[in-house]
């Protein structure tokens, strides 16, 4: 008998007649922490991502591209990694090389890239946090935690969830998740603060809308 099953075991007899197996688990949680407007949680997402020291940009779907080349060019990349199903029209502005996002890319490879383009399959509202699900559109899981510079794109409001119990009704527990809140960032015992440890050091969201006026938030403006 394995550990695992050993443990399991030892859970099954410890729960043994408290309820029964059948029943449906209740669900009566708070699933979110006061009632907002649709503008309130969006402006709610973008103060908790600077919060966690991302930068915020804001724009409209025309100036989606334009903002896309300007990011890039400010952190001086002349490479990007491209997951295979991402809009690319997003990258119609930008000089830098392209760099497919393949199976058979090494760690080493991946690390010579200066930046990341991506979509997200969800945003949270209440904890700033951005989940990936290896997507077309996101690609796999390694291209945004080596290249040190992540530009992720989020559509407003479709893709903006309040909390945390809305956002899991809408992912698939069986895909590849990528829970990101702010850029990589982790602390020693003396809590000195060091970035980059465990992915980019420099997390880039563009909140992207129809209709809304360009503006930015970063972690210096609440």
């Amino acid at each position: 008998m394995s550990s695992r099953e050993r443990i399991l075991g030892r859970v099954r007899r410890a729960l043994a007649g408290v309820r029964d197996e059948d029943a449906p688990v209740e669900r009566a949680y708070l699933r979110e922490h006061g009632q907002r407007s649709t503008a309130q949680t969006v402006d709610l997402l973008a103060e908790n991502l600077a919060d966690y020291r991302a930068v915020v940009h804001r724009c409209t779907a025309g100036e989606l591209a334009a903002v896309i080349g300007r990011l890039v060019a400010g952190h001086g990349s002349t490479s990007v990694v491209v997951p295979a199903g991402l809009d690319q029209g997003w990258l119609a502005a930008m000089d830098a090389e392209q760099v497919a996002d393949r199976a058979e890319s090494t760690p080493h490879e991946l690390d010579g890239v200066a930046s990341v383009v991506t979509g997200c399959a969800v945003a949270i509202a209440e904890t700033g946090t951005i989940v990936l699900d290896g997507g077309p559109d996101q690609g796999r899981r390694r291209i945004t935690l080596v290249p040190d510079h992540h530009i992720c794109v989020v559509r407003v409001p479709e893709q903006v969830v309040s909390s945390v119990p809305q956002a899991l009704e809408r992912l698939d527990a069986t895909r590849p998740l990528t829970w990101i809140s702010g850029p990589s960032a982790t602390s020693d015992i003396e809590l000195d603060r060091v970035e980059g440890v465990h992915g980019p050091r420099t997390l880039e969201v563009v909140l992207v809308s129809g209709d809304r006026p360009g503006a930015e938030v970063d972690a210096g403006e609440r």
